[in-house]
């Protein structure tokens, strides 16, 4: 890949290797990561490591109790894994109705849906993995028996969880979060050692079974007795009919570069949405408000039809395909002009995360991304266990006439996803940039910094980026060059300028030289990212 102009001052240096890297938000994580690698390990258990040491470095964003995507390049092939979770059996909507709620609450028992993270460690492991699923967490279990030095945008969202939860606490079943995560009354301080020993015989037993114990046995007991304590809906027995998926990989060429994601019930179509409508525009050229003024406008109308018709596939009023057509982006395409516009959705036929990065020597790639949700989820945690229980149901409507209602077995869209890009049938990466519903428009800005700009990874994750949020509210980063946020205002578009709270996302970026092998990777500025190389 040819990187022609940067006129961003990178905040830190492209790394390259030969051997293998690991791009993420944790130094600790990615050192596992090589660890396994240098110990015969492929990308594949590199990406497992990396995976299950987030759990334990940076639980602020994902736990074991949380879902997880991948998209896996082996042998010219790419793979994608949904390990994404349902609803319990017994979570309804007149159960949550006659719990006294209109809504899915945030946190506690209610939200929690089946975790998906295990099974999907277990799953590539077995497909893909060189090492044992055991070896592959032995990092993560190390530092959790040991302990580790908090970071510092770790400390900084440790602490308003912490905050956060003692607000939102209204019963016991709160207690074992406290316990693990502030055992001494307290958030640990950036520096401090914390470790968590419950963590670490969880893992251990996820390990040694193969993600048996998790689903099937004592943990899968201690899941149960927590919920039944609690008054929750999930059950051993919802635990017990899990399996992960493996998927078919959706893409859509973007001026000649296969851009990759995972189909729903996740929200990567929307990126591939909104790059269709993107392409039937003049190209975007850098540092340039008509550019930034269409992939706004590109990214609102594709997410509006989004939020409005994605969810579990086999419940979706529409085909998602009709979604990633030409005639469609014709259409939406048409329907932008000079002013920035409200979007409303398009009338068809009826038909916070960790995100990590890997690659090895032998061209194995790894794209992988899992997370609690909204930091750590639900707030309830498995007592002396380490499991702390996402809360993915909150996206469920209660509107039994809604694509995404609430069911029983049913799978809610989904924000976390993992990308991938290809060009010509061969792998140039993994990319991926974590964030709620960040998530889409961050893979859009990366997708036209790399292929539309020409920026190296770490200048294409560096530049300044821009968020929708509703109508013509746009956030933007206090980097954000100014004349450019003048223009796009007297466009019609509501401009902030806010402080980077973790809203704008953390990605990660691997490319690989096709003709060299090289690797080249970016990692996040906005938290503590690391690269690990070898």
């Amino acid at each position: 890949m040819d990187y022609l102009y940067n006129p961003y001052k990178a905040k830190r240096h492209t790394a390259f290797a030969k051997k293998g890297m690991v791009a993420t938000s944790q130094p600790l994580a990615a050192q596992a990561g090589i660890e396994i690698m240098q110990q015969g390990g492929n990308a594949i258990d590199a990406a497992i490591a990396t995976a299950a040491a987030l759990t334990v470095v940076e639980p602020t964003s994902n736990g074991i109790g949380g879902d997880a995507f991948a998209l896996v390049w082996v042998n010219n092939e790419l793979h994608g894994l949904n390990a994404s979770g349902p609803a319990p059996a017994q979570l309804t909507i007149d159960n949550v109705k006659a719990a006294g709620h209109e809504k899915v609450p945030t946190y506690g028992v209610t939200p929690i849906t089946v975790p998906g993270v295990p099974a999907a460690w277990a799953e590539l492991s077995k497909k893909f993995g060189k090492l044992s699923l055991l070896d592959t967490l032995k990092p993560a279990i190390r530092y959790a028996e040991e302990g580790y030095p908090l970071t510092p945008i770790l400390g900084k969202y440790w602490k308003i969880a912490y905050e956060k939860f003692k607000k939102a606490s209204t019963s016991d079943a709160f207690d074992a979060w406290f316990e693990t995560f502030a055992p001494d009354g307290r958030a640990p301080e950036i520096g401090e050692i914390w470790k968590s020993p419950g963590h670490a015989k969880t893992l251990q037993l996820i390990g040694e079974s193969n993600g048996e114990a998790f689903y099937h046995g004592e943990l899968a007991d201690q899941i149960d007795a927590c919920m039944k304590a609690h008054g929750g809906y999930l059950r051993k027995a919802d635990l017990e009919k899990y399996e992960a998926e493996w998927v078919t990989p959706i893409s859509t060429n973007y001026r000649g570069y296969d851009v990759w994601e995972i189909p729903p019930n996740g929200q990567g179509m929307i990126t591939l949405m909104g790059l269709n409508i993107l392409a039937e525009l003049p190209q975007p050229t850098i540092e340039d408000v008509d550019s930034l003024h269409y992939q706004i406008e590109a990214m609102k109308l594709a997410f509006v039809d989004g939020k409005t018709f994605i969810t579990e596939e086999a419940d979706m009023p529409i085909d998602y395909r009709d979604l990633l057509t030409k005639e469609y982006a014709e259409k939406r395409a048409a329907e932008i002009g000079e002013e920035a516009t409200i979007p409303e959705p398009i009338d068809l036929p009826n038909g916070g995360t960790i995100y990590l990065a890997t690659a090895d020597e032998a061209g194995n790639m790894v794209s992988f991304i899992q997370s609690n949700y909204m930091g750590f989820g639900s707030g309830i945690v498995v007592p002396e266990t380490g499991i702390a229980l996402q809360n993915r149901a909150v996206d469920f409507k209660l509107d039994e006439n809604h694509p995404n209602a609430l069911k029983p077995g049913k799978r809610s869209y989904n924000t976390i996803i993992p990308g991938f890009l290809t060009k010509d049938g061969e792998a140039i990466g993994p990319f991926g940039v974590m964030g709620g519903f960040m998530q889409p428009q961050g893979h859009l800005q990366v997708a036209v910094h790399t292929i539309d700009y020409h920026l190296n990874p770490q200048a294409a994750l560096d530049a300044p980026r821009w968020q929708w949020i509703e109508g013509n509210q746009v956030l933007v980063e206090p980097d954000f060059p100014n004349y450019l946020a003048l223009a796009l205002a007297r466009r019609g578009h509501d401009i902030q300028a806010t402080i980077d709270d973790g809203r704008f996302g953390r990605g990660q970026i691997i490319w690989r030289d096709p003709k060299t092998g090289v690797l080249a990777g970016g990692t996040e500025s906005r938290t503590d990212g690391s690269i690990a190389v070898w």
